[in-house]
């Protein structure tokens, strides 16, 4: 995890200051994708310590590599670690048990194709990074003019050096198969490099650019969520949303993540909600569904020739869709209930009637007993 100035470990005195959140961040401005090490303050015994560490690099990209010389590490620690055709710089993410866990989740295998970690990187080995990394901006915007200068039908997102400024990935986007052969010639003889292209999703390419969503909160792929699973407009239909593609859509134009996150809340709601195929028949017409409230457990309908819908409860539209079954209408859509609310009514207007009444009484008194001693005072 990439950290700020004040969450840097002091290695001499194994301190980590800042936020003292034992690794994690409390202030959300170290890196995107942070993690939080909840077994942090757990001991455990030194021959049951998982070798492998969890790294992270450029925009949340994350790898695993063995601690073979069994380095003391902090998350935020730099590490010169091993990468085909050279080294590279990236920061301890996670380790312990909790790497265990996700590699199973990412299903890694723990086998001899994980790479090492070669030391604790040095200040000069820092400066020589940020060295490296001031050439990112500058090429990536030449890297554009190449591709609009051949014609080639990709959008390039980000640009990452390695550490040892001999190789730089370019990450891009595109909708069809790209031939970048001639362009992977042209960067390499430009800028003296080895160069890789790595296609990302259009999701992927929202979640290394960052941004706020329509809930006013950043986008869930740029800070926890790496997982993406696919979003249908089934899911919208559902949860009752209209189909507008400009309110369902998020920053990277698919259908929004978040469509998933409630859909097993609606799923069970929905479990005693009946389902029509065909309008409800009264005595005053049929009733057209128009809308359906699922966790206030209400259905609004309307008739043919009507303006205004009428809200039912569900039971009473089961018992509405039972006796059409069997043949027969009921007289309105709220006929029981309409006959409860008027007996509510009918005893709440006599309570009223009686304390009117009551209030009358004393009024009537209070002139009778003005009057009376106004008369005395004449009299004397």
């Amino acid at each position: 995890m990439a950290t700020c100035g004040s969450c840097i470990t002091n290695v001499e005195k194994n301190i980590i200051p800042g936020c003292r959140n034992n690794g994690g961040c409390l202030t959300n401005g170290c890196e995107k994708l942070s993690t939080f090490d909840w077994l942090a303050d757990m001991e455990s015994p030194a021959f049951h310590q998982f070798d492998v560490v969890e790294v992270r690099f450029k925009s949340g990209r994350k790898d695993f590599f063995r601690n073979t010389d069994h380095l003391i590490l902090y998350p935020g620690d730099p590490l010169v670690v091993d990468v085909p055709n050279g080294h590279h710089i990236g920061y301890v993410s996670l380790q312990g048990e909790l790497v265990r866990l996700q590699m199973i989740k990412k299903k890694v295998e723990n086998d001899e194709n994980i790479r090492s970690i070669y030391r604790v990187a040095t200040p000069r080995d820092l400066e020589k990074f940020e060295e490296v990394k001031k050439r990112e901006m500058p090429t990536m915007y030449r890297t554009r003019e190449i591709i609009q200068d051949t014609g080639l039908a990709m959008k390039l997102t980000d640009v990452e050096f390695q550490a040892d400024n001999a190789k730089a990935t370019f990450y891009y986007s595109a909708e069809e198969r790209v031939d970048f052969r001639e362009l992977i010639k042209i960067l390499a003889s430009e800028f003296k490099i080895r160069v890789e292209m790595r296609q990302i999703s259009l999701r992927q390419e929202a979640g290394r650019l960052g941004g706020v969503g329509s809930c006013g909160r950043e986008l869930c792929c740029s800070t926890w969520l790496t997982d993406f699973k696919s979003v249908s407009t089934t899911a919208a239909r559902y949860q009752n949303l209209s189909l507008n593609p400009s309110k369902l859509s998020g920053q990277c134009g698919r259908l929004k993540c978040c469509l998933n996150y409630e859909m097993d809340t609606y799923m069970e709601a929905l479990e005693g909600i009946p389902d029509l195929e065909v309008p409800l028949k009264t005595e005053k017409g049929e009733a057209l569904l128009q809308k359906t409230d699922i966790f206030r457990r209400i259905m609004w309908f309307g008739y043919e020739k009507e303006n205004t819908w009428i809200s039912v409860p569900v039971n009473r539209v089961k018992e509405i869709m039972e006796l059409n079954n069997k043949g027969q209408k009921p007289a309105s859509l709220l006929e029981d209930v309409t006959r409860e609310t008027e007996d509510t009514t009918m005893a709440l207007n006599t309570d009223l009637e009686e304390l009117d009444r009551k209030f009358r009484k004393k009024t009537k008194r209070k002139k009778n007993f003005k009057n009376r001693s106004g008369r005395n005072k004449k009299k004397k």
